[in-house]
């Protein structure tokens, strides 16, 4: 068997409207989510045993390895399949930042479960693929599938959205992480919002689908600048940015993404910005 690898595809909240906590201790939220053409890169090949090695400029930042999630949810697969733990060398190159509001790790874990279930040929659809990810996150269930959908609920109800058209962006995150459970903390203490699912756009041509967004918001994205301010350094300076469409967080951050009309523009964007702020992590990227 050769060795297998696949990306692991940042994810953008396009929007993210969230709800009070409620009786259970989750925030309701509704979400557009798309995915872009960058990400962490996942290798696995056969071996006597599970094992993950860590490579990649974001390796030192990522949590203990023994509870990666992609351990976690090979592990669910191989109990799922009755073959116990995997016998799979998992390689994970991590190019995403950590606690980036990207889903990193729930992507990581999606791509991993794909290709151990292919590597050894388990009989298992990407739906039941998908429920082995819900038990890892509720990112889990959409970031296996790695397509743009509507969320809803705790992020587990999803609508996937083949209309939305591929939009050129920026990805700038400041070199902070941004702990969700931190952010909704803060969140909680200021006046509540709602997880409000807003109608679709009439029109899904980019520049129709970037005018509906910039009609809808983040609602972590206040609370998370004012626990994190180089989020909000982050913000005003993809405001900045010539051509510039749509400025928003993603998620519970620190990562922000700058909407463009035109790959070339947004290509031309990071490579100034990466000059201004070298400390930055700074890419361009297609999101769909």
């Amino acid at each position: 068997m050769a060795t297998r690898s696949a990306l692991a595809p940042a994810k953008v909240n396009l929007f993210l409207h969230v709800g009070p906590v409620d009786a259970a201790g989750y925030h309701p939220l509704a979400s557009l989510v798309a995915f872009a053409d960058v990400g962490d890169r996942i290798s696995v090949e056969p071996a006597d045993r599970l094992s993950l090695t860590v490579t990649g400029p974001f390796a030192a930042g990522l949590e203990d390895e023994g509870d990666n999630l992609i351990l976690r949810a090979l592990r669910g697969l191989g109990q799922a399949a009755g073959i116990g733990e995997p016998p799979l060398a998992v390689t994970l190159d991590k190019r995403l930042p950590i606690a980036a509001g990207l889903g990193g790790g729930s992507s990581d874990a999606g791509a991993a479960l794909k290709l151990a279930r292919d590597a050894l040929e388990l009989d298992l659809t990407d739906d039941g693929l998908a429920e082995i990810a819900a038990t890892i996150g509720a990112d889990g269930p959409m970031c296996l599938h790695a397509r743009a959908a509507w969320a809803e609920g705790r992020g587990d109800r999803l609508a996937f959205e083949p209309r939305l058209p591929s939009l050129p962006a920026v990805l700038i995150n400041p070199g902070v992480p941004s702990p969700t459970g931190e952010v909704y903390r803060a969140y909680d203490a200021g006046p509540p919002a709602a997880a409000d699912q807003p109608s679709p756009p009439t029109d899904w041509s980019a520049a129709a689908v970037v005018e509906w967004l910039v009609e809808q918001r983040n609602d972590l994205e206040a609370p998370a600048v004012a626990r994190s301010p180089a989020i909000g350094e982050a913000i005003a300076a993809a405001e900045a940015m010539g051509g510039v469409r749509l400025v928003r967080m993603s998620g519970s951050g620190a990562t922000v993404f700058a909407l463009f009309e035109s790959g070339d523009q947004a290509i031309a964007a990071a490579a100034e910005h990466r000059a201004a702020h070298p400390r930055w992590w700074i890419t361009p990227a297609n999101l769909a």
